[in-house]
């Protein structure tokens, strides 16, 4: 269940997440062969919030904004998050890139 979430300068309280910082720090970037600064500039997200998120080994602390920030990044980039269910954890993988007519 979440709790005291909303949009804008909000900040995050106990919301279920599509985004964990594994995702972001093992895979997300490694998919992409991205560094910080190229996530910090797609996102528009400062570098060293950035550092410590992926610092982090609980859930993301912050404001919900700088979340979708960096998801909405990622998601443009081609990345597709999937959720933690009753067969696997979380995990994510590159789409595949469309054809062009």
């Amino acid at each position: 269940m979440s709790t005291d979430v909303s949009i804008g300068s909000s900040r995050i309280s106990e919301a279920p997440q599509k985004l964990e910082p594994a995702q972001i720090r093992a895979a997300a970037r490694a998919l992409l062969d991205w560094r910080q600064e190229d996530l910090s500039k797609a996102s528009g997200v400062g570098t060293a919030t950035i550092q410590r998120i992926e610092k982090s080994d609980g859930p993301i602390t912050g404001y919900v904004s700088t979340v979708m920030r960096i998801e909405a990044a990622f998601e443009k980039a081609g990345i597709l998050f999937i959720a933690d269910d009753e067969i696997a954890g979380i995990g994510l993988r590159l789409a595949k890139k469309k054809k062009g007519r």
